[in-house]
């Protein structure tokens, strides 16, 4: 199903949360449900204090692969329109990071389409983060518990030690 209602954007400056989801809204009388999922840096990361988070991707190539996530969605959901807003660059604890808005006429399908973009958003997306805390930056790793949210899709995680599954 193409969707005409969406958007992918990634940026460097916060945005607002309610204008999104106005805009995602604007003239589609058929909506019923609209679920959002706003995700924010937190100050703490595997018991470290985190003072900075700094996210970098591939530009273009970023977008598209988030487009191709949206693609999926509208072919498993009955969706009416996807918002995903991405930022970059150096985030402080309690900025927002990511946003992924779902429309669709009844709830249950604008919920599970968003919660399966988040997942799939978590382990797909070409983007690299670095942690800087008190005993210095690391590059932060995929987590066992994202490929397993990802599995229940039935998607196998694409990453460094598997890149083809």
């Amino acid at each position: 199903m193409a969707l005409e209602r969406r958007s992918v954007t990634i940026q460097t400056e916060s945005f607002d949360l309610g204008a999104e989801v106005a805009a995602l809204r604007a003239g589609d009388a058929g909506i019923g449900a609209v679920c959002a999922f706003l995700g924010t840096v937190r100050d703490v990361h595997d018991g470290d204090a985190v003072a900075t988070l700094e996210l970098e991707h591939y530009p273009g190539m970023t977008e598209r692969a988030i487009d191709a996530m949206i693609d999926e969605a509208a072919r498993r959901f009955d969706i009416r329109g996807v918002r995903v807003i991405h930022r970059v660059g150096p985030l402080q604890p309690q900025d927002a990071i990511v946003l992924v808005a779902v429309t669709s006429a009844h709830r249950g399908q604008a919920f599970q389409a968003c919660e399966f973009l988040m997942d799939y958003l978590k382990t797909q997306a070409p983007f690299w983060k670095k942690e800087h805390t008190p005993q210095g930056a690391r590059w932060v790793d995929a987590r066992v518990s994202d490929d397993a949210a990802l599995a229940r899709w039935g998607i196998e995680a694409k990453n460094a030690e598997n890149p083809t599954g």
